[in-house]
């Protein structure tokens, strides 16, 4: 299937500039083909697997066809789990950024049924959620399904599963019936053929088949790594290895330039190529590249289609691709020409069942790899510098020095110390313990309070107040990772989030008052997937806080 760019989508500008935003170039299989449709008001049954760019696919129609002034649930998409419905909903959250007024609410069990109800109360267009929790707001008359212009069923094959299919009937029979509905699921089941039968209307399936391909014929490897810890991960395998040429794939252009920004940062020699790059200075970039101005090339599917480098040593997969089809012209670069090569994948989480699909798809055995310890990357020098001493001996090209070695011989320096001293000079400084590619640590539940804050000296912005989260920057990449944690534990819109002091322990953030007011003085317990994560609130002499439930009924 032809891939299409997002300008020729019929997408809204605001809708392209957040698209741009997030740096993606191309719509993926099932985006190029879903969009058009649900945009022209067609029911769709897409049949595409888990990591295929689904989640765009849908979100992007229902972003372009709610009214930011209508104060009323328009969309609602059901999710099987809460880590998809956060999912979903954080990404719907980046595709609207500038579509002013619209609200995306994820709605799941676990989280504070009250605070939902306020939110839905307050006019959320868009409900993300699982379908118990979303029951719960039926039979309580919190959530009102009479404006509905949408539906969609996320990973439909996954809710049967579960079980959830009379309240999924419960749900779409709520929902008026002159209503869009569209099933996303990587199997069509009877199950699910008999939903498609009743409720929806002369759908388009767009079923995304594969393409039968073999991967070449080189190594390949996955590493199970905690998302914040993939370039820990790939310094640490670029340096075992001892890689000195590559390409690093990346699904955004925001995410290469990040990636390219750090490498350099490190002295890795490394530049960037995407599509957000002039033709000119691309075109410098990959002549620099193919002459070897530089070791690691760090580039989006999009930039790397010109790339015709015989001798690379490596791909990584920085990002696991949107189309399977893309892994197999990924690693299809290195390889070539009859010389070996190494194909790598950084994943994590609920990437990790996309490589059993990879495999299947290209025919192929992609193995599980064990980061290097720090202890080996040493061995793996001294070997490497023991080989170069070794062939220095044999050629005799050491000869021109000995008058020298003589000199400090005769100075009385031990002949043992002073090979150390010149081995030690060859080898350069005794590099660091590298920092754990392994998940992050779930942090203590409780934590120390920061200290001499500046936020905390300052009065909150009106309508909110500051509350304590124990993370601090030890933990945290950027404010961003502690948004993100605040929206999937406590349901705090994104935009809700004021001011953030990362300290070193933990943070102070600025949020709306009626979440600070509900807390115990104490601190509450919030679940998210880091873990247990604990919030308390700021003391505030100024007034007392009212009382309310804590987040999760705890």
């Amino acid at each position: 299937m032809e891939k299409l760019t997002f300008d020729r989508l019929g997408l809204s500008p605001e809708v392209l500039k957040a698209v741009a935003a997030l740096g993606f170039e191309e719509a993926s299989p099932i985006q190029g083909a879903a969009i058009p449709v649900l945009l022209a008001g067609q029911d769709v049954v897409g049949k595409s697997q888990t990591g295929s760019g689904k989640t765009a696919a849908f979100a992007i129609p229902a972003i372009e066809k709610t009214v930011a002034a209508e104060h009323a649930v328009q969309v609602l998409v059901l999710c099987p789990t809460r880590e998809l419905a956060t999912q979903v909903a954080e990404q719907t959250h980046k595709l609207a950024a500038f579509k002013r007024g619209i609200h995306a609410l994820p709605v799941y069990g676990g989280a504070s049924f009250e605070r939902q109800a306020h939110e839905l109360k307050r006019g959320a267009q868009m409900v993300i959620g699982t379908p118990g929790r979303i029951m719960d707001h039926m039979n309580r008359g919190t959530l009102k399904l009479d404006r509905v212009k949408l539906v969609v069923l996320d990973e439909a094959d996954r809710m049967l599963d579960m079980g959830f299919r009379d309240d999924i009937r419960t749900i779409l029979d709520a929902v008026p019936a002159e209503r869009q509905t569209a099933f996303f699921s990587a199997t069509v089941s009877p199950a699910i053929r008999g939903l498609i039968n009743r409720y929806a209307r002369d759908p388009v399936t767009l079923d995304i088949e594969q393409k039968e391909v073999s991967a070449p014929a080189i190594e390949q490897w996955f590493y199970e790594v905690h998302p914040r810890a993939k370039f820990d991960a790939l310094l640490r395998l670029i340096d075992f290895h001892s890689f000195r040429s590559g390409v690093i794939f990346c699904n955004t252009q925001r995410m290469v330039d990040e990636l390219a920004d750090d490498l350099q940062a490190q002295g890795v020699p490394s530049d960037r190529l995407h599509g957000g790059i002039a033709q000119a200075q691309r075109t410098r970039v990959m002549n620099k590249f193919k002459k070897a101005g530089f070791e690691f090339l760090v580039a989006t599917d999009v930039a790397a289609r010109g790339i015709d480098v015989n001798d690379l040593e490596l791909v990584v997969n920085y990002d696991l691709p949107y189309d399977p089809e893309d892994y197999v012209h990924r690693i299809g670069r290195t390889g070539r020409a009859g010389k070996s090569g190494m194909a790598v994948t950084l994943v994590g989480g609920r990437d990790l069942r996309k490589i059993q699909f990879l495999e299947r798809f290209a025919r192929t055995k992609i193995r599980r790899g064990t980061l290097p310890t720090a202890g080996e990357i040493g061995e793996k020098r001294t070997d490497a510098l023991l080989a170069r001493v070794r062939s220095v001996l044999a050629e005799g090209s050491w000869r021109p020095h000995s008058n020298t070695v003589d000199r400090l011989l005769e100075e009385g320096v031990d002949s043992t110390e002073l090979a150390a001293a010149l081995l030690q000079i060859l080898a350069g400084p005794v590099a660091d313990e590298p920092k754990s590619a392994s998940p992050a640590p779930k942090p203590q539940a409780q934590p120390k309070a920061p200290t001499a804050a500046p936020s905390a000296q300052r009065k909150a912005a009106p309508g909110k107040l500051w509350i304590t989260v124990g993370l601090g920057r030890s933990e945290l990449g950027s404010p961003r990772d502690l948004v993100d944690l605040l929206v999937e534990g406590a349901g705090i819109p994104a935009r809700d989030v004021g001011v953030i002091d990362l300290g070193e322990s933990a943070s102070l953030v600025e949020v709306p008052a009626a979440f600070a007011q509900g807390l115990s003085p104490s601190g509450n317990q919030m679940e998210t997937s880091r873990g247990m994560i604990t919030v308390t609130p700021l003391s505030d002499r100024r007034k007392k806080p009212k009382k309310h439930k804590p987040p999760h009924g705890r």
